[in-house]
């Protein structure tokens, strides 16, 4: 990741993270999730 990555690119990030299990805790787990969703949301993707 870097400052010009795109939006998709981060999305497949965070969505990589969270299914191989790259998180600190449940907690940080859920703030993926929910970037994710949000993120889509506004996007209009969801």
């Amino acid at each position: 990741m870097n400052r010009k990555s795109t939006i998709d690119e981060f999305l497949i990030y965070i969505e990589n993270r969270i299914k191989m299990g790259d998180y600190k805790n449940s907690v940080h787990k859920i703030t993926f999730m929910t970037t994710v969703h949000v993120i889509k949301k506004i996007i209009g993707e969801k």
